[in-house]
C-alpha cells in the first residue's frame, strides 16, 4: 500500500522533449524537485545551452535522421516535435523498455486529486501508481494525466476516463504497431489511430499535470503556429474526416473530435489480476 511517505519512481524510462526552452525548462525542474530520473532530448545546435543548466548525463541529442525521415503529412516547412518523439520510442526499445513516458517541456508541476483536495506531489509515486494500474490490462496502448484546468478539485469526476486523447504526459506501450507522424496534433492523431484499431486509452483525473497553455511560452514549436491554429485543425480533419472536424470557438479555430464511437473498446484484464 502506498502512503504519503512512500517514495517511488516509475519503472519505465521518462523522456522530456524540448526545444528553445533551456531557460525555463519547467518539466525538468518539476522532476528534479520530485527526485525523478529523466532524460531530455534536444537538437544538436542547442546542446550547449541545455548542458549549461542541466546535467549532461541527462541530455540526449536528437539524430538528424529522425527529422529527415519524419512523415509530417504536409509539404509545409517544419516537422513539429514528432521526430524527437519517435527517437524516444526507439531509444527506449533499444534499452529494453516495454513502455516509456513522454513529457512535453512546459509542465510546471504534478499533483493528485483525492477527497476534493488537489495536492502537489513531491515524488514519482503517481507515475508508478499509473504504471501499476495499466499493468492489469493487456490492451491499453496509451495512458496519461489530465490537465489541471480540465480536472478540478471539488468537481465530481471519475478517477479516470477511457478512450479519449492523451496529451503532453503520455505512458506509451512500446510494442504497439505505430509511430508518431504529422506536423500538427500528433498526439491526437496517435490517440485516434490506436482507438480505431480497438486499443484502449486511459486518462487519469486522479493524477494531474499543470501544463502551460499552448502558445503562451516562447520556444517549443512556435514556428509551426505562425498561421494560428487553423492549419493544425485542418490537418487533423484531413487525416480523420470520419471523427474530426474544424470548428470556430473561443475566438479561434479548433479541431473537434467525436470519441463516442470508441466507447465500444473495452479493457481486457490480464490473467492473474483479480482486482
Amino acid at each position: 500500500m502506498l502512503t504519503s511517505g512512500t517514495l517511488m519512481n516509475p519503472k519505465h524510462p521518462v523522456y522530456i522533449i524540448s526545444k528553445g526552452r533551456w531557460d525555463s525548462r519547467h518539466t525538468s525542474t518539476a522532476l528534479e524537485k520530485m527526485n525523478m530520473p529523466y532524460q531530455m532530448v534536444v537538437e544538436e545546435q542547442e546542446y550547449d545551452q541545455y548542458a549549461s543548466v542541466i546535467d549532461k548525463d541527462k541530455i540526449l541529442i536528437l539524430p538528424k535522421k529522425y527529422i529527415e525521415d519524419y512523415d509530417s503529412c504536409t509539404t509545409d516547412h517544419g516537422t513539429g516535435s514528432g521526430p524527437a518523439r519517435n527517437f524516444c520510442w526507439q531509444h527506449s526499445l533499444e534499452n529494453g523498455a516495454t513502455s516509456h513516458w513522454l513529457l512535453d517541456d512546459n509542465i510546471k508541476a504534478f499533483g493528485r486529486i483525492n477527497r476534493n483536495l488537489y495536492i502537489h506531489v513531491t515524488s514519482g509515486t503517481i507515475f508508478k501508481a499509473a504504471e501499476d494500474f495499466i499493468e492489469r490490462y493487456e490492451n491499453v496502448a496509451l495512458a496519461g494525466f489530465n490537465y489541471d484546468f480540465l480536472a478540478k478539485a471539488k468537481t465530481k469526476l471519475p478517477a479516470f476516463v477511457m478512450n479519449t486523447r492523451i496529451y503532453s504526459c503520455l505512458l506509451i506501450r512500446n510494442d504497439i504497431p505505430y509511430r508518431w507522424r504529422a506536423k500538427y496534433n500528433e498526439d491526437t492523431d496517435l490517440s485516434i489511430r490506436v482507438l480505431k484499431d480497438g486499443w484502449c486509452t486511459i486518462q487519469f483525473n486522479a493524477f494531474i499535470q499543470e501544463k502551460a497553455t499552448t502558445q503562451t511560452m516562447k520556444g517549443g514549436n512556435d514556428e509551426i503556429y505562425k498561421n494560428g491554429t487553423l492549419d493544425k485543425s485542418k490537418m487533423l480533419a484531413k487525416l480523420h474526416p470520419d471523427v474530426a472536424e474544424v470548428v470556430w470557438k473561443f475566438n479561434r479555430w479548433h479541431h473537434h473530435v467525436d470519441y463516442r464511437s470508441f466507447k465500444k473498446n473495452k479493457l481486457k484484464k490480464k490473467k492473474g489480476f483479480k482486482v
